[in-house]
């Protein structure tokens, strides 16, 4: 069995004031996340994903590769989506959008983008709020997530591709080349699990062979396992961890995507 996706992180210099803007702002609530010294939001649904607001002591200094496009109903509903983003923190920025694009560019408390999409938009309908997580990438890190995660393509067009989970909810795409330059450790990056009854190093091991690296080694105290995707995009394989009886760790909060 595949790996499933466990967490979408972020690193942040203050998780504490991260976590309370996309608390409120996606109307989910927030718990501590013993795993990783941060705080998580559990998915509200199984279409959905934990997000984990990770300490780190470097601050951000370039665009992210990924970002959260967030859909519209209506261009009233557009505007207030904007206007509450505004008020909980968030600020206007300047990705290099044109003045006739119909969506909006924010960006959080710490400065990670997002995309405020105008209503009518197709190809995110049906998707939830969170629309996509809409990423740099090319064909070739689309077609091995797709593998990795057993998504369906929904897209696969222009060397632009996209995937799905079969339950539905936010795609992730991909946009194609070119790929913009890396700056430092991502800041956005997820973490997989294997099934409660799954082996970590067969999965990472199958995740090799569809074209993944290997970033750290044995040993080094890292939690799981660091890789890479085929365009250097840092992503980590957490052991598999069972519910016991006892408190759940943040692993056995939500249902995931």
């Amino acid at each position: 069995m595949t790996s499933s996706l466990f967490a979408l992180c972020i690193d942040a210099t203050s998780p504490p004031r991260l976590a309370r803007f996309w608390s409120a702002f996606l109307g989910r609530e927030s718990a501590d996340d013993p795993d990783g010294g941060g705080i998580v939001l559990p998915p509200a649904d199984d279409t959905g994903f934990r997000i984990r607001f990770l300490p780190t002591d470097q601050p951000k200094t370039s665009q992210n590769r990924a970002h959260f496009d967030l859909t519209s109903t209506s261009p009233e509903g557009q505007r207030q989506t904007v206007a509450r983003a505004l008020e909980l923190g968030a600020r206007h920025t300047d990705v290099g959008q044109l003045p006739e694009e119909g969506h909006v560019v924010l960006a959080d408390p710490e400065g990670n983008e997002f995309c405020v999409i105008e209503a009518g938009n197709n190809f995110l309908a049906g998707c939830g709020f969170i629309g996509a997580l809409a990423g740099d990438g090319t064909q070739a890190v689309g077609y091995f997530w797709s593998k990795a995660l057993g998504w369906p393509l929904v897209w696969d067009q222009d060397e632009e591709t996209a995937i799905q989970s079969p339950h539905g909810g936010s795609k992730f795409t991909w946009g194609g080349p070119p790929l913009m330059p890396r700056s430092g450790r991502d800041r956005v990056r997820f973490d997989l699990a294997p099934p409660a009854d799954g082996d970590l190093h067969a999965e990472v091991e199958r995740l090799l062979a569809l074209g993944a690296t290997r970033l750290d080694t044995p040993g080094t105290g890292t939690v799981g396992v660091t890789l890479a995707d085929p365009d250097g995009n840092e992503f980590r394989v957490l052991p598999p961890v069972a519910k016991s009886g006892g408190a759940a760790s943040t692993r056995d909060l939500g249902s995931g995507a």
